[in-house]
């Protein structure tokens, strides 16, 4: 016991005289954790509450430019500190650049009237509306320079005239407004993805959509788009029942005619990651076409022998998969899964081993540099977990032959594929579980054999008669690929009915604390990543993430940006004071709080009235009144009993604490907290900070 205390001594006064011995054993292992310290640049730059200054810019250069000297000068290891230095200046750095290169005109207040501009997206809206996303916007009497790049709207009223393609030029009578905060302090910020989406403006309308200009020469990108509209309108038509929707929307990234029920079954059985076109599809995809080259070549020896097809197959599958990304649209979950695979199959040319955490890394990094933003994003953050998790957890297999064919300690050849799917799904849900629910609140609990029943159809049936159907096309039988993909997809939407049908299906989580879901994420990938038994600290580091999310608390009082709707936490749930409207900012605090309630079942737990009421709250009194011109001796005698008022039409000064008709267009939505018996108030600009 002595020696063992004398030798830990020993290795903390060596680490304390000489910091960077402790990645003496990672020499040569650290290339992983480039992505990591310039995403972490990139996270710290979104998560400052100021606009950094041209002297901040220069100080951060200045820093990560000695950084990179030191790290040069080194030339035995490199100086691994200075290395995560000079990543994290340049990781912030970028995401600043990108930042300011995606500014264009945003609307500032909201307009009713004429809305001119060409179609250049399709999809549909929460509410389940069909919207359109135009660019070439003309607004009436607004300047062109003042005009937003983009503006989305959503069709309401009688649409049925309309046949929305790519590239019409429409107009249409309706409102439009600036893209809306957060729905409560501190949540998903739909201003900031608009901002990088140059998204200047979101509104509806409920007048029909006319056609100004057919579809003319709108260059190669919106030619591709409308080439992949129509691919998925045929598929749609030729595909039997609700899977011909599902298979435009795996090939296409058309989502726009999928049935509701149908999408919320897939998410409540975790079946919703194979809607959307990711790196399981890219990978299903690409490995069919591989396999397929490499078979069909060793049926000719005389090509097998004189060629190395296994170069041949990968440039084919390469292809294949740039063939795949420019149908499906191109989007960044799609530029993401190109790049995952395109990293791998480079590898396999370059006669590397392709499924290793370089790859992994290299694939990172690509993604944080085309597009910083999509850090923040549950499909960036699920797709590289899953990703991360799998390649270590079957390399650490591999290495310890424990999924030998050889031997006696090897697994059976006939139990390889089947052991093999269980720990992919398992390792795959474990590692994207808290991702998801921090970002959709709910858990599914029956999520691994849903997978299991599901992804090797996707592999087996639905890839393959996708990719027949293609080849069969120009011969006219593509329609036995297409019979071959229906079944497939209509037995995975069958999966996804009987479990999401089971009892306890869902479980419904609340939000985490900011902190909570980076420490999970940075524990996770010291356990995949670091080498030795240092890996413990991850597991550690994990633990005390989830630690913080179970203590957090979720805010007493809840109000969204238009001072309407006023959301009040009891011991039964949160009590909304009204049935309808605002119902998005509804559903989001519903959601957050782990609550499976709706906004009707939320407003049925107290007696909360939409335009007055009076509430108590820990001895804490909360007066609401929506009247528009209150007298200021109504106001006095409004603050005389309440210790908190809040009046969404009143624009004057409060004698008390309160909030105002002008607090919510500064401010946005509030959150009020009782912490040790006192009130405090936060907003979502104070949250956020004076960002761009």
């Amino acid at each position: 016991m002595e020696t063992r205390v004398a030798a830990l001594q020993r290795a903390a006064r060596r680490i304390a005289l000489h910091p960077s011995g402790i990645f003496d054993a990672q020499y040569g292992l650290l290339f992983p954790w480039v992505p990591v310290c310039f995403g972490a640049g990139s996270g710290l730059y979104f998560a400052l509450r100021f606009e950094p200054s041209a002297l901040d810019y220069a100080l951060v250069g200045l820093l990560g430019l000695l950084a990179a000297i030191h790290w040069w000068r080194d030339q035995v290891t490199g100086s691994p500190p200075a290395c995560a230095v000079m990543l994290l200046c340049l990781g912030a750095l970028w995401a600043g650049v990108q930042a300011h290169l995606s500014a264009t005109p945003v609307l500032d207040f909201r307009f009713y009237g004429p809305i001119e501009g060409r179609i250049v997206a399709i999809d549909r809206s929460a509410s389940d509306k069909l919207r359109l996303t135009l660019d070439r916007v003309v607004l009436d009497r607004i300047a062109p320079d003042e005009t937003p790049q983009r503006v989305r709207v959503s069709l309401h009223g009688d649409q049925r005239y309309l046949d929305a393609k790519p590239g019409l030029t429409v107009i249409m009578t309706g409102h439009l407004a600036p893209p809306s905060g957060p729905a409560e302090p501190g949540g998903f910020d739909f201003q900031r993805k608009a901002w990088f989406d140059q998204l200047g403006a979101v509104g509806y309308t409920r007048t029909p959509v006319l056609v100004l200009q057919p579809p003319g020469r709108d260059g190669f990108k919106l030619g591709l788009y409308r080439l992949c509209r129509a691919i998925g309108s045929g598929l749609k038509a030729r595909v039997d029942g609700r899977a011909g929707p599902f298979a435009a929307a795996i090939l296409t990234g058309d989502r726009s005619d999928l049935d509701a029920d149908a999408v919320a079954a897939l998410r409540a059985s975790n079946l919703a990651h194979l809607l959307a076109i990711s790196g399981l599809h890219m990978g299903l995809l690409t490995g069919v076409i591989f396999a397929a080259v490499r078979f069909g070549s060793a049926l000719i020896p005389a090509l097998a022998l004189r060629f190395d097809t296994k170069k041949a197959a990968a440039l084919v599958a390469l292809l294949g998969a740039l063939a795949y990304l420019g149908l499906s649209g191109a989007n960044v979950a799609t530029q993401r899964a190109f790049v995952m695979v395109a990293v791998m199959l480079i590898a396999i040319w370059l006669e590397r081993r392709a499924v290793t955490l370089r790859a992994v890394a290299v694939a990172g990094l690509i993604v944080l540099i085309l597009s910083p933003d999509s850090l923040l994003g549950p499909g960036f953050q699920m797709s590289f977990a899953a990703t991360t998790a799998l390649v270590a957890v079957f390399a650490a297999l591999r290495d310890s032959g424990w999924l030998s064919m050889h031997g006696q300690t090897g697994v059976r050849r006939w139990m390889r594929p089947v052991l093999t799917l269980v720990i992919s799904s398992a390792v795959a849900g474990a590692a994207t579980a808290p991702f998801g629910a921090a970002h959709f609140n709910q858990i599914a609990q029956y999520g691994l054999p849903a997978n299991l029943l599901s992804v090797p159809v996707m592999g087996l049936l639905v890839m393959p008669g996708a990719l027949l159907a293609a080849c069969l096309y120009p011969l006219g039988l593509d329609w036995i690929g297409l019979g071959i993909m229906g079944f497939g997809l209509d037995w995975i939407l069958f999966v996804a009915e009987t479990v999401a049908g089971f009892d306890g299906a869902i479980r419904h989580v609340p939000a985490p604390g900011p902190v909570a879901l980076p420490l999970i994420a940075l524990g996770g990938l010291v356990l995949c990543l670091w080498q030795g038994f240092g890996r413990i600290a991850g597991v550690l580091v994990i633990a005390f993430g989830f630690g913080l999310w179970a203590q957090t608390e979720r805010p007493a009082v809840l109000v969204a940006e238009t001072g309407r709707l006023i959301g009040v936490m009891t011991p039964e749930g949160r009590i909304l004071n009204k049935p309808k409207g605002d119902g998005f900012a509804a559903r989001v605090w519903l959601e957050n709080d782990g609550d499976g309630k709706d906004q009707a079942g939320a407003f049925q737990r107290g007696d909360l009235k939409a335009n007055a009421f009076a509430f108590s709250l820990q001895n804490k009194s909360l007066r609401f009144d929506a009247a528009k011109d209150l007298p200021p001796e109504t106001i006095q005698e409004l603050c005389d009993s309440s210790d908190l008022l809040i009046v969404p039409r009143y624009r004057g000064r409060l004698p008390c604490t309160g909030i105002t008709q002008e607090d919510f267009k500064r401010e946005g939505s509030h959150a009020v907290h009782l912490g040790g018996g006192a009130l405090s108030i936060e907003s979502s600009r104070a949250h956020r900070g004076a960002r761009l």
